[in-house]
């Protein structure tokens, strides 16, 4: 399927990529293949390493981790057991076991989420399961990389010996070290070991009188290091015992390399897996740094770029703590070229470089970061002309080089073609360049391809006006300042802002007047009308942008209304079923009340039985017949919404008390009026109203007509001041 240059991939900067997605990797297998990534040649192969990124994506932002993948390369011992009668080293062994066991724990996982990771559980079922190697190598070596002393029976019995005859030769040894000790022949070191072995350290002058086998001196003379003759027969069987542990030890490890031998092809297969799950690992760590996602994949051809992000830009902003302005690009079969212009330095060739990254990193089984609604297709081939392409090896210009580039692509495009071309013509005489790029343009038309150029030419502004399926866009500008706002809008060229921008760095107008005399004015009128339609759509976009603003504000406003009225509709209707359902108990509990006391007057049981069963009957012929689930769901629903009044009531009851105490707070804090002999007055809890007739200290007489009384004045409000 795809069939992408190795030029293309330069030009749109996608070994940086995998540069990024290099570093994400755990081993060093991982980070080579990380680097030789490139496009696909099939479309099943694609659409499978989306999904295996998708769902490895997935795990990192759930609780289901995918199980550490990373293993040390078994490439050399796979050589070695290529060749027949090579024994692998110790260190062999545990790279193979912990191969073994990684693969063995990753076809487990994927097996018990296979719901989850469905294309990963596929990819690791196709290994043949193997449990024997891993098992094997286990009876062998320990866990410290060690043989075991089971590993063979003659094994066991010569260790077996070693021991006994060690322990002989440290008694001996101990035995020589006490008697010369005693003896004082000895340097206050006492001992050391030489060879790996123990020996007594002796002052020079007495080395006669110590029997044993010389094995060195000290730097200065002054100590000779003497191994007792009576630990020296024993050292002799002790080495011949360690000979013949090494002769078995490798007989062992041949033995056990035999067996692993036939196994060569699978644990190539096991390590080519690994590798494989580890580049997954890292386009899946890679698309969680760039906010990457799958979008929906088409086969119509179909191309929609819904908020797409410069994944290299995104990230170095990112770093610098700077905005990236995201891109909107849609191709379709009805509009299949879009032509963008405009003034330079307004991210027209980010938006190129963005649309063939992503095209390319999404062929290549990477996830891009566009918006969840963004659709994209795949192309066999992609072909761009971007940057300076002058060949100094070659002796060719600019223009040289982009010809030979253009003729590539008439040969080569066709109607599954994405051609992306920079300064569309540019490197000749304007007007006979710009007739050769138009013409060029009408065979890219003709023969169906897709693409996008950026241009300066007018007269390919007015192709893409004319032709159906083709479209102008430009980068807005701010009509006032000049500055880029980054955005590409369809459906309108952009004017180059030749003399705008010329006056905004200063120079003088005289010399822009002079020169605007100097071309045709037709041309001069149709950039200034184009500027003109620029700076209103413009305005037009952000008034469009407020409104959409509002709108989806207002729609999420009435979405959290409705969402309300339900919710309170359905606690209204919650809450009458209650309270009809508590009034019948009511009824019910005033029916038995009548009935006990009537029992409670005249003690006739008959009556009173009668007349219960009577009410449990009249109450029974109200009920539906339900199943045990049904009347338990309805039991639970009754609990729930009990509770929930519950809850309130006991919120309103909260509030209530902090109001009141709030109020007595207040009523306290109120400052105390001074009552007077003849204010009329009353108690705070009372509604009666009187007159103070005799006022002491803190007591006061009042005088209520029929009746006086004497209170504290802390009790009494006043109800009027004695004028």
């Amino acid at each position: 399927m795809a069939n992408i240059h190795s030029k293309t991939l330069q030009d749109l900067e996608f070994p940086i990529v995998l540069q990024q997605v290099s570093i994400r990797c755990n081993t060093t297998l991982g980070k080579e293949a990380a680097l030789d990534i490139v496009p696909f040649q099939d479309e099943t192969q694609i659409r499978e390493a989306l999904g295996k990124t998708a769902e490895y994506l997935s795990s990192l932002e759930s609780d289901n981790r995918v199980p550490n993948h990373g293993f040390d390369s078994i490439n050399e011992d796979l050589k070695l057991l290529k060749i027949e009668n090579t024994t692998l080293e110790l260190l062999g062994f545990r790279r193979i076991s912990g191969i073994c066991k990684t693969v063995s724990t990753h076809q487990k996982f994927f097996k018990k989420f296979k719901e989850y990771f469905p294309l990963l559980h596929a990819f690791s079922s196709q290994l043949e399961p193997n449990t024997e190697i891993p098992v094997s190598i286990n009876n062998v070596i320990d866990r410290f990389g060690e043989i075991k002393d089971d590993a063979s029976e003659d094994l066991y019995h010569i260790r077996g010996q070693i021991n006994q005859v060690r322990g002989k030769i440290s008694h001996s040894f101990g035995t020589a070290l006490a008697l010369y000790q005693s003896s004082d022949y000895l340097d206050e070191i006492r001992e050391s070991v030489v060879e790996n072995r123990r020996v007594l350290a002796v002052k020079a002058m007495y080395r006669k009188k110590v029997r044993g086998s010389v094995m060195g001196t000290s730097k200065t003379g002054s100590i000779v290091y003497i191994e007792p003759e009576a630990a020296l027969k024993y050292s002799r069987e002790l080495n011949n015992l360690e000979f013949e542990e090494k002769e078995e030890i490798q007989r062992i490890l041949n033995r056990l390399t035999d067996h692993i031998r036939p196994f060569r092809a699978l644990l190539s297969d096991y390590q080519d897996f690994l590798s494989q799950i580890d580049v997954t690992a890292a386009k899946a760590k890679y698309a969680q740094d760039i906010n990457a996602i799958l979008p929906e994949l088409n086969t119509d051809n179909r191309l929609y770029l819904r908020d797409a992000y410069h994944p290299l830009l995104y990230l170095g902003n990112k770093r610098k703590n700077e905005k990236t302005f995201p891109q909107t690009i849609e191709l379709h079969s009805k509009n299949r070229i879009i032509v963008i212009s405009g003034p330079n330095a307004g991210g027209k060739s980010i938006t190129l470089k963005t649309i063939g990254l992503l095209q390319v990193m999404l062929q290549s089984g990477m996830l891009i970061p566009v918006h969840e609604r963004s659709k994209v297709c795949f192309f066999d081939k992609i072909l761009t002309d971007i940057g300076d392409n002058q060949s100094i090896e070659n002796h060719l210009s600019t223009y040289s080089y982009r010809l030979k580039n253009m003729n590539q692509f008439l040969k080569r495009c066709n109607h599954r073609t994405l051609f992306l071309i920079d300064e569309f013509g540019t490197g000749s005489d304007p007007e006979l360049g710009g007739a050769l790029a138009e013409t060029f343009l009408e065979v890219f038309y003709e023969r169906g391809s897709y693409g996008v150029i950026t241009t300066h030419y007018a007269n390919l502004k007015a192709l893409a006006n004319e032709l159906p399926h083709a479209t102008n866009a430009n980068m807005l500008f701010d009509g006032k300042t000049l500055e880029p706002t980054f955005q590409l809008v369809l459906g309108q060229a952009g004017s180059s802002f030749t003399f705008e921008v010329a006056q905004k760095n200063g120079i003088p107008y005289s010399l822009i007047n002079k020169a605007k005399k100097k071309i045709d004015r037709s041309k001069v009128r149709f950039d200034a009308t184009i500027a003109k339609l620029q700076k209103e759509r413009s305005k037009m976009s952000q008034t469009g942008s407020r409104l959409q603003e509002e709108e989806a504000k207002a729609r999420e406003e009435a979405v959290r209304l409705e969402k309300l009225n339900a919710k309170i509709k359905s606690k209204l209707e919650n809450y009458q079923e209650l309270y009809d359902h508590d009034q019948r108990m009511i009824q019910l509990g005033n029916k038995v009340n009548t009935a006990a006391d009537k029992y409670f007057q005249d003690k006739k049981k008959r009556i009173l039985v009668s007349e219960l069963l009577r009410i449990v009957e009249t109450e029974n012929s109200k009920r539906k017949k339900k199943t045990a689930q049904q009347a338990k769901t309805e039991r639970a629903k009754k609990t729930q919404i009990a509770q929930e009044v519950q809850k309130e009531v006991k919120v309103i009851r909260e509030k209530k008390k902090i109001e009141k105490k709030k109020a007595i707070i207040k009523e306290k804090n109120k400052p105390r009026p001074v009552f007077k002999v003849g204010d009329r007055v009353r108690m705070q809890d009372g509604k009666s109203v009187g007159s103070i007739d005799v006022l002491e200290k803190n007591k006061a007489i009042v005088n209520y007509g029929v009746f006086t009384t004497n209170v504290s004045i802390d009790q009494l409000e006043l109800v009027e001041a004695k004028k």
